[in-house]
């Protein structure tokens, strides 16, 4: 160990908190056989993070030059880029193989949140192992793509007080990119070049196995390692690819991490942090996440959760035994992986679900969770009773909270986009929809939807989030010469209808993308405008009835002239194409 480092890793042995300006609480006693996998002192292959002792981990220009003195040493390693940061910064992988075509691969990746940076210094320590010291058998039959910062621009913006709620390194990078988005919510909009150069290198590759390196916040726990899948316990989107990670991985590298003295658990996401036997939860997913994304994909996505407050030591050698068992495990099993993958995306579903809500009972218990002791005190800070963890092993049961669907979509035959949606258009083609453009107009029985009572939330991951109720009102519509239709019948026809079925929470609509629908519709002189609404309001009744009830539901609206005749008038005659009517239409 470099003598600069010596003082500070001790220090931080001894459970001490220097890694965070926060005072974290006492950490477990920990001890395992992974602890072998350390490079020894003067190793001329020890890594950045082990030459400190774990207290601290390399930015990106040491990073590329361990990496490219690897490359150099080994045939088996390669460093390609794959694509440039919102900073301009070159984002890249690591190959490591045997060679052949058409291998199947393994991709890693870490430091989507630059602050939870295990996944970096664990891969850069496999690597070394498969290049150097007689692991290159896990490269067999499999090939291992490693980006080692995904988030690259966050991870150089480095600052004590970033995640201090994770014991170490000492600095850490951000979650989000240079824009302030959070690239593990980017999958399904595409906002940030980082997240169209990660879905690009998805379809590059079409892995056998996506692991996403992460570190938890929460509560305190005995765990050290968990991980998850979208929509475990029942609620993934396809089944096959969720049915080999329950059935194979889970197994496979629990038994792998308890084999190297850890303490592994599926991910407990807690429903209460202030009360962790309250429950943890298994949902569904959306697509926004990078497990979302792969269920809706048919790619096998493992989201990984280090324990925050276990040092950074124990979690990087707990990430370390997790990926080489995810290698072997996806080599004993490519073959019944793409069989997996092929039967999920032959698969035609009709609906997707959109909405649930907390089941009333429990789905199921754990008998003897594995959790931390704490007491409360009263904080000057917050001026309310803070938890106080004590490092005190203690177990107790805990129910496991599952959802009750609560909407559910029937999906059309395909969506048409106008043309003009050149936005919408080009992020269908980055996911790698299909789609089809036509070159003659066509009459067709749609679905056209209205929105009733937008409202625009907060601004949240560069957009502003738009909710609303949904009228379907089906018309012959004469859909124009350019228009694009998306078919359902097709392998991402389920990430289609995620994105563009206006009920979605990760819609195009839900994430904002449609503001001129929210625009009012184009006014005139109110002495026109009121002779027009008094005929309608005679000779509509529908409309008349319509009118009334919102009279009656909105008393601002009924004491605002203006407002009651923009509305009348943006009934009138077809209606104008674009307030408050989704520009999406669904084919029946």
């Amino acid at each position: 160990m470099h003598p600069q480092f010596a003082l500070l890793a001790a220090f931080l042995a001894s459970g001490a908190t220097a890694q965070s300006p926060a005072p974290l609480p006492p950490p477990l006693a920990w001890s395992g056989k992974s602890e072998a996998l350390i490079a020894s002192a003067g190793d001329p292959w020890i890594t950045p993070a082990e030459a400190s002792g774990f207290a601290t981990t390399p930015r990106d220009v040491e990073v590329k030059a361990w990496l490219a003195r690897l490359a150099a040493a080994s045939p088996l390693v390669t460093v390609q880029p794959f694509g440039r940061t919102t900073e301009g910064r070159e984002l890249i992988y690591v190959r490591a193989s045997k060679g052949g075509k058409d291998r199947p691969v393994v991709l890693v990746q870490a430091g989507i949140h630059a602050g939870e940076i295990d996944g970096k210094d664990a891969g850069l320590m496999l690597l070394r192992d498969i290049a150097l010291r007689g692991k290159s058998d896990l490269l067999d039959t499999v090939d291992l793509v490693f980006v080692p910062v995904y988030n690259l621009d966050g991870h150089e913006q480095r600052s004590a007080y970033n995640f201090v709620h994770i014991r170490g390194p000492a600095e850490k990078g951000r979650d989000a990119n240079a824009r302030n988005i959070d690239l593990n919510r980017d999958y399904a909009k595409v906002d940030a070049p980082e997240t169209r150069a990660m879905i690009a290198l998805l379809r590059t590759l079409d892995p056998i196995l996506y692991v996403d390196c992460h570190v938890s916040e929460g509560f305190d726990m005995q765990y050290d390692v968990t991980y998850t899948y979208a929509g475990w316990g029942r609620y993934a989107r396809h089944r096959a690819t969720a049915a080999w990670l329950e059935q194979r991985f889970g197994p496979a590298v629990s038994q792998a991490l308890t084999a190297a003295g850890h303490l592994p658990a599926i991910y407990p996401s807690p429903i209460d942090t202030r009360q962790p036997d309250k429950g943890i939860r298994y949902s569904p997913e959306g697509p926004r996440y990078s497990t979302g994304y792969g269920d809706f994909i048919a790619v096998p996505t493992v989201l990984v959760e280090n324990h925050m407050l276990k040092p950074y030591r124990q979690r990087v050698l707990g990430t370390y035994v997790l990926l080489e068992a995810a290698l072997k495990i996806a080599a004993r099993d490519a073959r019944r992986i793409a069989a997996a993958k092929a039967e999920d995306r032959a698969s035609r579903p009709r609906a997707l679900l959109t909405r649930w809500t907390p089941a009333a009972q429990p789905i199921g218990w754990i008998e003897r969770f594995k959790g931390v002791a704490f007491d409360t005190y009263l904080s000057p800070a917050s001026g309310r009773r803070e938890q106080r963890w004590l490092g005190r092993p203690v177990t107790f049961r805990m129910p496991i909270i599952g959802q009750t669907p609560t909407e559910t979509v029937r999906l059309p035959r395909a969506w048409w986009v106008p043309a003009a949606q050149t936005e919408v258009l080009d992020r269908l083609r980055v996911h790698g929809i299909v789609v089809e453009t036509i070159d003659a107009p066509r009459t067709l029985r749609l679905d056209r939807v209205r929105l009733v009572d937008p409202k625009v939330s907060q601004p949240n991951e560069g957009r502003y989030p738009i909710t609303a109720r949904f009228v379907h009102e089906p018309a012959e519509t004469v859909v124009p010469a350019g228009s694009v239709r998306v078919s359902a019948d097709q392998p991402l026809g389920l990430l289609a209808a995620a994105l563009l079925e206006p009920e979605s929470q990760d819609s195009f609509l839900s994430w904002g993308f449609f503001p001129e629908m929210l625009a009012p519709a184009p006014s005139t002189d109110a002495f026109v405008l009121a002779a027009l609404g008094d005929r309608m309001l005679a000779t509509d009744a529908a409309l008349k009835a319509r009118f009334d009830a919102k009279l009656r539901a909105e008393p601002a609206f009924a004491a605002d002239p203006d407002a009651r005749l923009r509305w009348l008038y943006a009934q009138a005659g077809p209606g104008h194409p674009y307030p408050l009517r989704y520009p999406i239409a669904r084919e029946l």
